[in-house]
């Protein structure tokens, strides 16, 4: 079964509850939030208060991607902003595991990312630790 995920930054800033409708009202089955620092990459998007209002009006589940520099210190944050799902890059961190714990801890599904110039093996020591 493919999982249909349309990306919130694709939507109407201006409107933004009303694209949410869409997705509401749509065959997605979650709604994917990209969540970028200006620092690890150079755009700047969603913060707490907008994960929070997104969190409020959406009832597909919302899969977060963290593509921040040391995101230990925010996953915790994510998950009681709303989140279904957070993900994070490997190459973001020393080592994975305390974020994943403190994401698996708050009752949330674990992801990890790499970038396309990341060899794939290098998540392979982690693969037992997350879900998606």
């Amino acid at each position: 079964m493919k999982t249909i995920a349309p990306s919130i930054l694709s939507a109407d800033f201006a409107n933004l509850q009303h694209d949410v409708e869409l997705v509401n009202n749509s065959d997605a089955q979650l709604l994917h939030v990209d969540v970028m620092d200006g620092v690890f990459v150079p755009n700047i998007s969603f913060g707490f208060p907008v994960m929070e209002a997104l969190h409020r009006c959406s009832t597909k589940p919302l899969d977060v991607h963290l593509m921040i520099v040391h995101p230990e210190k925010y996953v915790q944050r994510f998950c009681e902003a709303g989140a279904w799902s957070v993900g994070f890059h490997l190459e973001a961190v020393d080592d994975p595991r305390p974020a994943l714990d403190i994401i698996r801890h708050c009752g949330v599904r674990t992801c990890l990312t790499i970038n396309p110039d990341i060899d794939p093996k290098r998540l392979l020591p982690y693969l037992d630790q997350v879900d998606m």
